[in-house]
């Protein structure tokens, strides 16, 4: 079971630039960023 939570404008502008930033992150260290690249997806939506 999913659960839905009504997010402002302002939720999710923090929710995506920390996406962002963990994306990255990832990306400096030569890690794969698949799995937050859906997600920000999913956000941007």
């Amino acid at each position: 079971m999913t659960k839905k939570y009504k997010l402002d404008d302002y939720d999710v502008r923090i929710i995506v630039r920390a996406l962002i930033d963990l994306r990255n992150k990832l990306i400096g260290e030569g890690k794969c960023t698949d799995a937050v690249d859906e997600i920000l997806i999913k956000f941007c939506k």
